[in-house]
């Protein structure tokens, strides 16, 4: 039961760095967007006016875009190859709405184009959802009655989330690099303001990279717990 009470409570330190990182991240995109969402652009161009240009200009004219409810809820559909943009993206004319709106606009590209992440990544989806809700309950019911075989499963199932959310980060990284390549190439907004939108994919960014810090921890925890309730 020592090993056990040092496992338990002192992996809970491995959990702090993230905390705060994540913390961090969340503040840095938030701070941002407020920021570049208040800067307009001078073309006075709209989100879905930017993501329609993009989208053309890749050959990509089939591919609708929607408007959805919410706040930074904007995402690509895979499934009916939609391109979906929240209210204050679809109608605005800021820097960061013009950003996000062709952020989304590069995965309806890296679709078309078969990029390999992204198929992995949508491969893997079903597997990963059914594998995440059942992770962490698995290994505590394998930790209390002390069948180490479930804490093993539970594990391996939360190591799946976390290979999930390795195969987003280029994902994303690589959405947005074509997101701003289209930007400068389309002539979306001028030269000068191309940085504004820059700055908000990579604080949007930073919130995947502390996501998957986050979740490593969280295994390396898992793995601690487990070794020192079997030691």
């Amino acid at each position: 039961m020592t090993y056990y009470g040092i496992g338990w409570y002192s992996s809970i330190i491995l959990l702090i760095p993230a905390l705060i990182f994540t913390l961090y991240a969340q503040s840095k995109v938030k701070s941002t967007y407020r920021e570049y969402s208040q800067t307009g652009c001078r073309k006075r161009i709209t989100g879905a006016q930017a993501a329609r240009k993009m989208l053309d200009a890749n050959g990509l004219q089939h591919v609708n875009i929607l408007m959805c409810s919410g706040e930074l809820t904007d995402h690509y559909h895979p499934g009916n190859q939609t391109v979906n943009l929240s209210a204050g993206v679809y109608n605005g004319t800021s820097i960061a709405a013009i950003g996000v709106a062709c952020h989304e606009c590069g995965h309806a590209v890296q679709h078309a184009r078969h990029y390999a992440p992204l198929g992995i990544r949508n491969a893997i989806v079903p597997v990963t959802n059914f594998a995440s809700k059942l992770a962490i309950p698995l290994f505590l019911i394998g930790l209390i009655l002390g069948f180490a075989g479930l804490e093993i499963i539970g594990i391996l199932f939360y190591g799946l989330a976390v290979l999930f959310q390795a195969i987003t980060l280029p994902v994303e990284f690589n959405a947005s690099r074509r997101a701003l390549q289209q930007i400068t190439d389309v002539g979306i907004v001028y030269d000068d303001e191309v940085e504004g939108a820059k700055k908000v994919l990579t604080a949007a960014a930073l919130t995947y990279v502390a996501a998957l810090f986050t979740s490593l921890m969280q295994l390396f925890r898992l793995i601690l717990i487990a070794r020192s309730r079997n030691d």
